[in-house]
């Protein structure tokens, strides 16, 4: 019954990323750990290559369609690909198995990587929550950015910094990816979803080949919750079309919410 569950969860993963362009891995990091109990480092490969593969099927009809920035995947895209393989290949298997010994307390590689990705989950699920605060001070904020040489490298420098956290907890980083396109590039809504989708599938990919010579993989189960997961984007994509997908984001930041307190504190205790 749990593994239904667990199926079922990846569906709605892909539904989530057809709805809102991101948001994905930040229910298949647990799913895999808790539902599956497979372990974090391998969870981490895992997320990226199913999150990767959903959203590039659902990255399709945003090429065909024309729904995606071509300015956002040289200025974005290209750093964070590099970031993320960097930190998969050679970042994360230099970092010890121990974190922190003090006397009988020992912080390990695994349970850092899952209270680093809770601590992300809760600052994304704020931001989702209360996104309509300040709004208006927001924009002019980041009109300001926007209109000044800084532009450029400030964009390119948060890629490199979304590559290196996706690579640390294997997230495809839609949360992170669609405030940069929206702020700083001033890419429509629309637009913004398919060309975080491209991204997150680009990224995702990368991060996997990355990872793919460090741990063991169980091809079997991830092309079958993948196939799950594609099937649910093609799901929301479909209903896109009728249920704006920032009327979500609020609920999905509350549901976010709760799951990355519980890891924090799951972890935290243990």
């Amino acid at each position: 019954m749990q593994e239904v569950v667990g199926y079922f969860l990846f569906v709605v993963i892909g539904i989530l990323l057809g709805l809102v362009g991101g948001g994905g891995s930040i229910l298949a990091m647990p799913v895999l750990v808790y539902v599956f109990s497979i372990a974090p480092l391998e969870a981490s490969a895992y997320s990226l290559f199913i999150v990767g593969l959903t959203s590039l099927f659902g990255s399709y009809s945003c090429l065909r369609s024309g729904d995606f920035k071509a300015e956002a995947l040289l200025l974005f895209a290209l750093p964070s690909m590099f970031s993320i393989y960097v930190t998969r290949q050679w970042i994360m298997p230099s970092l010890p198995d121990v974190f922190i010994q003090i006397n009988q307390i020992e912080l390990k590689k695994e349970s850092v990587v899952l209270i680093v990705f809770s601590v992300l989950i809760l600052f994304a699920s704020i931001s989702m929550i209360s996104r309509k605060r300040n709004e208006k001070n927001k924009d002019i904020m980041f009109a300001e950015v926007f209109n000044t040489p800084f532009k450029v490298p400030m964009v390119a420098i948060m890629g490199v910094l979304v590559g290196f956290i996706s690579g640390f907890v294997g997230a495809g980083g839609g949360f992170m990816i669609i405030p940069v396109l929206v702020n700083f590039l001033r890419i429509p809504m629309k637009k913004a979803i398919g060309t975080s989708l491209i991204i997150i599938s680009v990224n995702s990919m990368v991060g996997f080949l990355g990872a793919l010579h460090h741990c063991a993989i169980d091809w079997k189960f991830i092309f079958c919750v993948s196939v799950l997961s594609i099937a649910g984007i093609f799901i929301g994509r479909f209903v896109s079309g009728y249920i704006a997908g920032k009327r979500l984001r609020p609920i999905f930041g509350w549901v976010s919410l709760i799951i990355g307190s519980v890891i924090l504190v799951k972890e935290l205790i243990n």
